[in-house]
């Protein structure tokens, strides 16, 4: 048999055979103390990479199983059997494998590089979004490309095909509120590279999703109103295509429903969600109708807009009107009354983002789309409460 080269110091000398693992010779290096194996011919006048960072790929390869599975047995899914577990752990630790190299190698154009398309990254829910995106993405070795569509939807077909035609290895996107056609979604989906939708997505498209609590938000907050006292309740959402609009009225209903109220679609004022339309809605809805005790917005800053609005009005928060938002932003801890809100756990929506990406690499042709819904919970502070806790 040739000489053959530690593939780590690549020394030759120094090289022993160490028995066999799964058919394979098996190495030591006694002058580095390396255990290795050699999984291909490689000719004696090419050097071995030093620096090659072991994937899940290498660990499947040398088994001779699929890479899901080896995921999985990473992660002691109840579906793989002991005996495999085993057998990929002792491989993975023989190849020195690290779990923070999990991306390596397995996009087929080693961009390592992830595009982000969201409305507005000067809030803080797209924010808090976009730190647990980055978070996980880097641990597993991928950068984080981020576009603001700014709410157009000819700004977000500019960004996806900017992004895509740069060979970025994935898309995680929120559309805008323009957006009622998906065709520059449907476009890229062919391409097999993994897209990820959140919070406002498309169902008709067929990629993985992560959603807000939106319906049990909407119900959470109005049941509290209602329990309150409050019995004319506004809410004030977006424009009606958008399905976290749609969801969140749909629990505002079930609340009403719930409480043995009925439904009056006078109380519903869609907006274009900009400050301005928010507040020449509210002014428009009270100046009709007197008997509006609450005001729930879809939005945490609708929500502080309002607030302030009327206090400069000398109308009383909450005694006169009380009002909630959603979303938990932190200006609703220091504004005066403090806001009612709908916690949706901002960061953990997007580490899941980022998870439901990394886990399409990992599945690669055996890819089956999810949906997941990040639970959230509602913070009740002074803006509603007009029966407080004894």
């Amino acid at each position: 048999m040739p000489r053959v080269k530690c593939i780590k110091c690549l020394k030759e000398e120094t090289v022993l055979r160490a028995g066999f693992i799964r058919g394979k010779q098996r190495f030591l290096c006694k002058e580095c103390n390396y255990h290795f194996t050699i999984y291909k011919e490689r000719d004696n006048d090419k050097p071995s990479r030093k620096n090659h960072a072991t994937t899940i790929i290498d660990i499947a390869k040398a088994i001779g199983i699929s890479v899901s599975t080896v995921s999985r047995a990473l992660k002691d899914h109840p579906d793989i059997s002991l005996q495999t577990k085993k057998a990929v752990k002792q491989v993975a630790a023989d190849l020195n494998y690290h779990p923070n190299t999990l991306a390596q190698g397995l996009s087929k154009r080693e961009t390592r590089t992830i595009g982000v398309i969201i409305p507005d990254i000067e809030t803080y829910f797209f924010s808090s979004i976009l730190t647990g995106i980055q978070n996980v993405a880097s641990a597993a070795g991928y950068k984080v490309m981020i576009s603001q569509s700014k709410e157009s939807h000819e700004t977000e077909v500019a960004n996806t095909h900017a992004f895509m035609t740069n060979w970025v290895d994935g898309l995680l996107i929120c559309h805008s509120k323009e957006t009622k056609t998906f065709d520059h979604i449907k476009l890229h989906l062919k391409s097999g590279i993994p897209i990820v939708h959140f919070d406002r997505v498309c169902d008709e498209l067929g990629t993985s999703k992560v959603l807000l609590d939106d319906l049990n938000g909407g119900f959470q907050v109005t049941d509290h109103l209602i329990s309150q006292g409050c019995k004319r309740i506004v809410i004030v959402i977006g424009p009606p295509h958008l399905n976290v609009c749609i969801k969140r009225l749909e629990g505002y209903k079930k609340a009403l429903k719930k409480n043995n109220m009925e439904f009056d679609p006078s109380l519903v004022c869609h907006t274009n969600l900009s400050i301005k339309s928010i507040l020449e809605n509210v002014d428009a809805i009270m100046k009709k109708d007197k008997s509006i005790d609450a005001i729930f917005s879809i939005s945490d800053i609708g929500a502080i807009r309002t607030i302030v609005h009327l206090k400069k009005k000398g109308i009383k928060i909450p005694e006169q009107i009380s009002v909630a938002g959603f979303g938990n932003e932190p200006m609703g801890e220091i504004i005066e009354p403090t806001l009612t809100s709908f916690n949706p756990q901002t960061y953990k929506i997007g580490e899941t983002v980022a998870q439901l990406f990394l886990n399409h690499l990992i599945e690669g042709e055996n890819h089956q789309p999810a949906t997941k819904v990040v639970k959230g919970n509602l913070i009740v502070r002074s803006s509603t409460l007009r029966n407080p806790p004894d």
